[in-house]
């Protein structure tokens, strides 16, 4: 597997990752977002520790990750029992 050397910063600081180059546009769309996130925390609540910075960032992206999840998961569920319904429907008529 190809990789590519990447760094990236969050707060000021560099990170050096080794990454699949189709996950480079992926990765600094990220990083933006995460440095982003933790300066509003910073200016908005006057947190000045970086690890409580990211620490609140880590919370609320996760947790947005958990309700979409949850959603997919309901919506794939929703719409396997709709077509097992259309399914059965079909099948009925066939018969």
């Amino acid at each position: 597997m190809e990789t590519l050397s990447a760094t990236v910063r969050i707060l000021d600081r560099p990170y050096k990752l080794k990454i699949n180059p189709r996950d480079e546009e992926f990765l600094r769309k990220a990083a933006e977002m995460i440095d982003s996130q933790a300066r509003e925390y910073a200016q908005r609540y006057a947190y000045t520790d970086r690890q409580d910075l990211l620490a609140m960032v880590s919370l609320t992206q996760i947790t947005q990750l958990l309700k979409l999840q949850h959603k997919q998961q309901f919506r794939d569920t929703k719409l396997e029992n709709r077509l097992t319904e259309i399914n059965q429907l079909l099948a009925e008529r066939d018969a």
